[in-house]
Formats: C-alpha cells, structure tokens, sequence
C-alpha cells in the first residue's frame, strides 16, 4: 500500500503531495517520535515506577488480585515495571502497530511474555469479557497519554471511556492526579509572536510610522498552544502580574469527563500593566497522598531548581490572551481556564463566570487569517526593529524609503506567470525580497526566492538590483546540553533491556529522508562550538538558478574538546555587500564558545550517528563534509563524517 505525504517543493515554495513507499509512514513517525527522550527522562520513570509500586501494593493490601491496564503502553517500560512490583498479569494496549509489534519483542525480551499481553488497538476498541481482549476489568490504571498540554493528545476521551468500560470504580490510577497551573504576565517579546507591532522607519522626512492593519489588532488570534523550552527564557523577559496559580486538577482515578468547561482563579495583581500571556504547565501525582510528584515547573516555580530533569516530550506553554488589557495592583481579577476534549485556552474577567454568567465555551478562533498564515516566530521575525532597520538601510543606497502611498501596484499571481503588460511594458530595475516563505522548514527552503527571480527573468532591465544579491549556508559543529538524548540509545532503562527499542529508532533514522538535517529552535536548546563557523557554499541571485548541481567538499577542523554531537546549518542573506542577516549563529567572536541563535528561525542539525567524545588533543582532528545542492528539486544533500589522524585514544 502506497502512502502521500506533504513535503515543501523549494522550487515551487508550496507544499506537495508525493506517494511514498508503504514504511514512509511508519520510518517518520519512529524517527521524528520522543520515545528516545522518554526513556532517557529518569525522572518521569523513576515516579512512574514509584507510583507503580504503591498502587499494587494498595491493591495486594485489600487482599486482590493486581489486574493492570496499561494504555499507550509504548516500549512496554510501564507493564514491565507493573509486573515486576507485583502484578498479576497486565493488558497493554498500544495503537501504533510498529511500536506494538516492538513491545511484543521487548516484553518477551525481558520475560514477561505469560504476565503481559499487547494488545494493538485503540482503548477505546477494546473488548470485555470471555472471548474479548480482556476477561474482566482492570483495577489498576497506568497512562502515558499526556502532552505538553496535558490533555492535547485526548487524554481526557481515553479516561473517560476507560472508567466507564475497562476498569473497575474507583480504581488505583497512576499518575493519580494532575494539576494545571498558571501565571500571567507582561512580555514584550511573547507578545510580539502574537501581535504585529507598528514598523518604525526613518525617512528623510524623519520617521514613517507603519500601522498594522485594524482587523489584525483585533483578532483574538489562533487557539494554538506554543510550547517552548520556557527555561530559557531569561527572566527580564517578562513581568510577573500573578502568582502561580493552581488553575483546575483532574482526578484520574475516579470518572473523567471530557465534556467543555472552564475554571477559575481570582487573584490580586503584582503589579500594574499590561496582562498579555499566560505561561502555564502541569504537574502530575503518581500517589492519592501527593508524595510522589513529577513536574514540568519552569527553573522559578520549581521547589528545586538546581535538580530540573530536561525533557523535550514534555515542556512548557505560552497562551496569549485574545486582547492584552490594563490591569491596576490591588485591584481583583479572575484568570479563567476554558478546555474542551483536545484544547486549552485562557480569559481575563471582572468577576468569575459563575458570578457574571459570562462563559467562554468556544475557543478564540482567528478572523484576520494573519495567525493562519504565520507562526510565532515569524511574528517575532516582523517585529523585530533591528531587522527591520537592516532592511530599511540597505533600501536607502537604491531609494527613498517615503511618499510610496501611490507607487505600490499588487500583481495577484504567481512569479512564472507575470507578464510585460503587467508590469505596463517597463522592465524590473530592483526586484527585493526578505527571503520568507512559510511552507519552509529547513533554511534552504527560502531558496525559492532564487527560482522566483529567475522566473522573472526576463522582466529585469539592464543592471537589475536583486536583493539579497546572494546567499551562504554555514555550518558548525557543536556539543548539545540536552539536544543529544533525543538521538542517544537508551539501551537499559530502569533495569529493563530496550535495546530493541534502540535498534527500531537507528533503522528509522537510517531510512532515506530521516538522514538529512531535521528544523530545531536552537535558542531553547544550549549548545557550546568545538569548531568556529564555516561557510559551505554560496547562492549567487544576481544570476538564474544553475541548470547543474553545485557540490562543495572540504572539513571543519575541531579546535576545542567536547563531544561532537552534530553540525547545524543556517543560511545568510547577503542584502548587499555591507549589509548581512543571519538566520542562525548571531555571536561568532573566538572567545565565545556558547551558540547565540537567531530567535525567529529554526536552525537546521545534522545529527552524529555516533558522537566522539574525545578532546583535540595530540593530532588534528576534523569533521568531512560533502554538501550539494540539487536545482532541479531545490533540495540540499549532505553528509558529514568525524575523522581523526591521531594515534593516541580516548
């Protein structure tokens, strides 16, 4: 069976459809997945494990049988963990068939095999009784269903269905109890991954004030959550308005509902300003008596910040409130939480809806189609000045950036198919662009600016200005904080061998698309340089596209110790010979051996399959690369290699 999957076209700058081989699927979700993550957080399995082993004794204690429902089970960790504190038998239940099939071997593996039973199906397609899946109800209940969200990936429809057929009332749950909490705040810069801000520009006849459309500043905005890294956020970032608030819990083991409601929390501002965002995150109780705790606090709301677990599968949120609104110290306010089955989303109110009888049941949904179009950190990219003034800068040696109110015609089509009467028979003298596209995802993908300008071609008049004239990818290598274990083997976890889990993931990253660089928001990852930045290639726009593929090859040479875990790779935009923006490294002094990211792009790694963890000591010692870039699909192909000269080892 073929499968059609969406991948940017860099030559078209739109997203298209191709028919993949039948294991696309199944190879991208395994590589792209956080199972690797997940098993490397020893926090979460230390308390899972934990948790595991009071509840089965609560049950042997009443004199019962333990009879576990283990549903997502994943690698099967938690079933294992179940059986091994005591458990009578297990059902695990896991959708995803590959990710079934390898539980089955790692069950066996570890020998379960006569206490666990995988069952491949959703939980809510299992059966009760002699003949179903399982041959009576559960009475202990383990999930790993959540989300940086928590209820994002349907948890609550999977408890709910489970409580009302699969297992017994009031039965032992872990985790046991989740609690959402909240905290307004004021941030410029949240806020501006949200709201356009006026573009200030100096003319000559002083500054030009660019007001954002009216439509724009009203709209409530999209309903998406945008989870971050939040411990990399510097705390001058933002103004705390609240306290954290514990906004609602959900009792997992009694009946959940997934119906839509909202909560709330009245509480008396730290301080006057401006509420704009809501920072949240959630902690889970693996025991009734809340002993056992795991939770996702960023570094200023956690009991111990110098003992943070990293973790990618989980982070934080960032909710931006539908419009930012004055708030005064003293002077009482309620933060509601609304969800449904699938959603959160927050609201400011005078009083609480059960007093006023205002009630929010829909989410905000956007009506300017800006929030549709961009993501966050485009409206960051937009409304940051100092680009903007690059921008404006390089403009002046060609114009006068003033009095273009008449001036501006729009050609509604796209760039192959515009013609000299469009442009009213006079040819192109300055064809400028950012570049921007938003179905890019790798740096390289806004070289469809390159395709657009040579499909104009012919429209340019003699001594044409293209800006950005021309483009470079660079590339460095660096040694990941905490990037690294979201590509590093686990092989034992907890005590359980899930080296087969190991072996799954390598197969998958070794399928065709799964080698290439993968996007990451380096400025919530840390990372230090073991190489100074290169450039690897360039892209000449004052010319068409080449008919022919353009290869480099050459090495990196690595000049401090560390482990090289991969190389990142970002594109600068050249607007003229004076004046260069960078989508990724912004700091590149000697002295400085941690990554400052652009903060608006993603980044591109190529992950080390096997990271060196020797110091450049005694020998040179270097990363190959080949990179070619291919015209006729836009796609740039790489590969780097760790080579060493030395004779000494580790």
């Amino acid at each position: 069976m073929k499968v059609f999957c969406g991948r940017a076209n860099p030559t078209t700058g739109s997203v298209e459809w191709l028919e993949e081989d039948e294991h696309y699927d199944y190879h991208q979700e395994i590589a792209r997945s956080s199972y690797a993550d997940m098993l490397h957080d020893k926090d979460r399995n230390i308390k899972y494990y934990q948790g595991i082993r009071a509840a089965v004794s609560r049950v042997k204690d009443r004199g019962q049988k333990a009879l576990v429902l283990d549903i997502g089970t994943g690698t099967g960790l938690l079933s294992m963990m179940a059986v091994t504190a005591g458990a009578d038998f297990c059902y695990a239940i896991e959708v995803f068939k590959p990710m079934a099939d390898a539980a089955v071997k790692i069950v066996e593996k570890n020998g379960f095999t006569d206490k666990i039973k995988i069952i491949n199906k959703h939980s809510t397609e299992v059966t009760i009784g002699p003949d179903g899946d399982m041959p009576c109800r559960a009475n202990i209940l383990i999930t790993e269903l959540f989300d940086t969200e928590l209820i994002g990936e349907g948890a609550l429809p999977s408890y709910e269905h489970a409580h009302r057929h699969l297992v017994q009332e009031n039965c032992e749950a872990v985790p046991h109890r989740a609690t959402v909490y909240a905290q307004l705040v004021e941030s410029r810069r949240m806020w501006s991954w949200n709201k356009l801000f006026p573009v200030r520009v100096q003319t000559s006849c002083g500054e030009q004030v660019i007001v954002p459309p009216l439509e724009l500043e009203r709209c409530p905005g999209a309903p998406s959550v945008y989870d971050i890294q939040l411990n990399q956020v510097s705390p001058t970032d933002f103004t705390a308005l609240s306290d954290v608030m514990p906004m609602f819990s959900v009792d997992f083991s009694k009946q959940v509902s997934s119906s839509a409601a909202c909560h709330s929390r009245q509480f008396e501002p730290l301080a006057s300003g401006r509420a704009q965002v809501v920072l949240s995150w959630w902690d889970i109780e693996m025991d009734p008596e809340g002993k056992i705790k795991c939770t996702m606090a960023p570094f200023w709301a956690h009991s111990d910040p110098e003992d943070l677990q990293w973790r990618d599968h989980w982070m934080q949120c960032v909710y931006f409130l539908p419009q930012e609104e004055p708030i005064v110290q003293g002077s009482s306010l309620c933060l509601v939480a609304h969800h449904d089955d699938y959603c959160v989303w927050y609201s400011l109110q005078k009083t609480s809806p059960e007093k006023n009888g205002r009630v929010y049941p829909s989410r905000p949904v956007c009506d300017c189609q800006a929030h549709l179009l961009w993501n966050r950190p485009r409206f960051g990219e937009i409304n940051d000045q100092d680009r903007t003034d690059q921008y404006v800068q390089a403009l002046r040696t060609i114009f006068k950036a003033n009095h273009l109110e008449d001036k501006i015609n729009i050609i509604e089509k796209r760039p192959e198919l515009v013609t000299s009467a469009d442009l009213k028979g006079k040819k192109v003298s300055l064809l400028l662009g950012e570049p921007f596209f938003t179905t890019s995802l790798l740096p390289w993908h806004n070289l469809y600016f390159w395709y657009v300008r040579t499909a104009v071609d012919q429209q340019l008049g003699p001594g044409a200005v293209v800006m950005p004239q021309a483009a470079s990818l660079h590339a460095v290598v660096v040694e990941f904080r905490d990037l690294w274990r979201i590509r590093s083997p686990c092989g034992d976890c907890e005590g359980f061998d899930v080296h087969i889990m190991d072996d799954m993931i390598k197969r998958a990253l070794d399928f065709r698309e799964s080698k290439e660089a993968e996007p990451h928001p380096l400025w919530e990852y840390p990372c230090r340089r073991l190489s100074e930045p290169q450039q690897i290639m360039t892209f000449d726009f004052r010319h068409p596209v080449p008919l022919h593929p353009v290869r480099a090859e050459g090495s990196i040479e690595l000049r401090r110790p560390g482990r090289s875990h991969g190389a990142v790779l970002w594109m600068e935009y050249h607007l003229t010979p004076d004046s260069t923006i960078s989508t990724g490294l912004l700091e590149s002094a000697e002295d400085k051996e941690d990554c400052c990211w652009n903060p608006h792009c993603k980044q591109a790694v190529y992950f080390f399959t096997s990271p060196d963890c020797r110091a450049p000591r005694g020998g040179p010692r270097t990363v190959s690369y080949t990179v070619e870039f291919h015209p006729r699909t836009g796609d740039v192909t790489m590969d780097f290699t760790l080579s060493d000269t030395r004779k000494d080892g580790c």
